[in-house]
């Protein structure tokens, strides 16, 4: 059942995909649209799922669990990674891959892999100021208030220099 992401409880559980592009308006209307309808048919054991999509910057599909009415069983897990997959594919994007970051530069946004990015904070090319996505949030509680940060409020911050 598809609800409202805003409309999620705190305690949401949430899943985020960062892109290693970001969409551009048509793509991101159509990637919406998709996950709008996978949405309203994810189920676990025949039961449907309270769930919702955000789509921040075109640059990140972030679903979030409503676990109060109803938990993702393995299966259906397995059915969102699925849909992802098939993102993919479609868009040839790289959603999956978590050894990347995403942080601000000025206004923009930079993707860089993790590598990369250990030796720009070796470099100073990025500081403990620099706001980074921290993606291991698990709540939507934890997402309003601590995916957007200073990368040294985040695990982002081990590779910075004192």
């Amino acid at each position: 059942m598809l609800v409202p992401f805003q409309e999620l409880p705190e305690d949401a559980r949430i899943w985020i995909y960062q892109s290693n592009r970001p969409f551009n308006t048509e793509e991101a209307a159509a990637v919406k649209a998709a996950c709008d309808t996978f949405l309203k048919e994810w189920t676990a054991h025949g039961d449907a799922l309270h769930a919702g999509v955000d789509m921040p910057y075109n640059r990140f599909i972030i679903f979030g669990l409503d676990a109060q009415q109803g938990s993702a069983s393995g299966c259906s897990i397995d059915a969102s990674v699925r849909f992802i997959q098939k993102l993919e594919a479609q868009y040839d994007v790289d959603l999956l891959d978590k050894m990347n970051v995403t942080y601000k530069q000025g206004p923009h946004l930079a993707h860089k892999q993790l590598n990369d990015f250990k030796k720009m904070a070796k470099d100073r090319a990025v500081n403990g100021n620099t706001i980074v996505f921290n993606n291991l949030v698990n709540t939507k509680g934890e997402y309003d208030q601590y995916w957007e940060v200073p990368a040294s409020e985040s695990w982002h911050g081990q590779f910075m220099k004192a």
